[in-house]
């Protein structure tokens, strides 16, 4: 597979992944929001918690573009 097919094929890829995020990433922020009207404290530990594991995946994917 060339270089442009290679290219290619990912660039559509990565266009359906951010068309999906865009769309879960409103229900993520309506979600969000509900949390925090109907209960901060407990909306704040949560997000801590998802913040937490979202680094240990941005680790992992820097490990995985090193090599």
């Amino acid at each position: 597979m060339s270089k442009k097919k290679n290219y290619k094929y990912y660039s559509e890829i990565i266009n359906k992944i951010q068309k999906t995020r865009s769309k879960n990433n409103k229900n993520w922020m309506d979600l969000l929001r509900l949390a925090f009207k109907e209960n901060p404290q407990d909306a704040k530990k949560i997000v801590k918690g998802i913040f937490k594991e979202d680094k240990r995946i941005s680790k992992l994917i820097k490990q995985l573009t090193l090599n």
